[in-house]
Formats: structure tokens, sequence, C-alpha cells
């Protein structure tokens, strides 16, 4: 009977390692849930900065086409003449 402390300790051992293995293999699966919701809130940030960026292109471009014209809007019922 020599050998029962060390067929103990080996169990013990054993259970030890199966219940680290188990928190380890948990906060994996946390570990991947917080990653994915970074990723998705990452990811749309990232696509509403690239909507804005296309939508001040359209402007700017729009802008370029139009400098060379005058707007109507800045003129009055007399057509651009000051009234007297």
């Amino acid at each position: 009977m020599p050998y029962l402390p060390s067929a103990a300790l080996a169990l013990l051992g054993l259970a030890l390692l199966g219940f680290f293995l188990v928190r380890v293999v948990r906060g994996l699966g946390r570990v991947r849930t917080v990653i994915g919701t970074a990723k998705s809130t990452f990811d749309d940030g990232s696509g509403l900065l690239r909507a804005r960026s296309a939508a001040l292109r359209v402007a700017l471009a729009d802008r370029k086409r139009s400098a060379g014209r005058v707007a109507s809007t800045g003129r009055s019922e007399t057509g651009g003449r000051p009234c007297r």
C-alpha cells in the first residue's frame, strides 16, 4: 500500500488540472465574445468613416464643378443688379 499516497496525489493533480482547463476554456470563450464584439464595433465605425469620406469627396467634386458658375440663389429679384 505504499503506492496509495502517490495514486491519491496523482488523482488530485489530475482533478486540479481538469478544473483549471475548464476555467481556461471558459475564459477563452469570453475573450472570443469580447473580440467579436470589438471587431464588429470597429467595422461599423470604419464603415461610417468610409461613408463620411466618400460624402466629403462628392461634396468637394460638386464644389469644384460649380466653382465657375454663379449661383442663382445669391441673386435678388433684380438679377444681381443693386437696388436703388
